[in-house]
């Protein structure tokens, strides 16, 4: 990732991090999900832990102590417990342009992490990585949707304005090398076009030819750089009566001498 995106990521979690929950439910759902092995070593995470600790647990709600019953916490501790969650085993990286949000945790946690997320209506995928569990997103749109329900706020509007920002770059670029690619066919098109009428013009085979076929040519002499489409409204024909002529300068430039084209249709 660029600088840039390292601190807009570090905005995030630290912005997650200074969330303080009104509900006592929601904080012993938060303390719940940062529940680690080891003392958090990011400073902001390690202030949170304390201050959340602070607090009593509720009765009837998870604590670090003991498992969570996902399923059966209202919506505002579900996601108070997956912003904790998040903070103490998530990353959410912006390489390349692609927002990837991931959990790393202990092997058995995964399938019921992944499973919990789709009753949020979070649905994400889980797999096995060097004895881990990671528990994925790989859709800008499905981590937007997260970050927003846990509670991200200035800083999901700065990730989701650079999103913007990438795809219409990524659109435009694509736009561009469309136009281009078109161009260079129409060129070399017009190049073998001309080439065409100046071999037919010189064995005399050119005036030879139908009225049209003769006034494209003429046409096509004057106003080498013109697409196919300008080209039709300059001469006032239609564009499938150009393109036929001009098929066919093509045609009898590459036959022998003396061969006679197919009468236009």
């Amino acid at each position: 990732m660029t600088a840039a995106d390292r601190d807009l990521v570090s905005a995030l979690r630290a912005e997650l991090a200074a969330i303080d929950p009104s509900r006592a439910c929601d904080r012993v759902a938060e303390r719940a999900g940062l529940a680690m092995a080891a003392a958090p070593r990011d400073p902001v995470i390690a202030r949170l832990a304390v201050r959340l600790g602070r607090r009593g647990p509720a009765s009837g709600h998870p604590d670090t102590d003991r498992s969570v019953d996902f399923p059966g916490l209202p919506e505002h501790c579900r996601m108070a417990y997956l912003r904790g969650r998040f903070l103490a085993r998530g990353s959410l990286s912006l390489a390349g342009g692609r927002t990837h949000l991931e959990f790393v945790v202990p092997p058995d946690e995964a399938p019921v992490l992944a499973g919990w997320l789709s009753i949020a209506g979070l649905a994400a995928s889980w797999r096995l990585r060097r004895g881990r569990g990671v528990v994925t997103w790989k859709s800008g749109e499905a981590v937007g949707l997260f970050l927003r329900r846990i509670g991200a706020g200035a800083a999901l509007l700065e990730l989701e304005a650079r999103q913007v920002s990438r795809a219409l770059r990524g659109e435009l670029n694509r736009v561009l090398n469309a136009e281009s690619a078109n161009l260079l066919r129409s060129v070399a098109a017009a190049g073998r076009q001309l080439a065409a009428i100046e071999a037919l013009d010189a064995d005399g085979r050119l005036g030879a030819q139908p009225y049209v076929v003769r006034v494209v040519a003429e046409g096509r002499r004057e106003t080498p750089e013109a697409t196919l489409t300008e080209l039709a409204e300059r001469l006032g024909l239609h564009r499938s009566a150009v393109q036929r002529a001009l098929d066919r300068l093509e045609r009898l430039a590459l036959a022998e001498p003396g061969v006679v084209a197919a009468p236009l249709a």
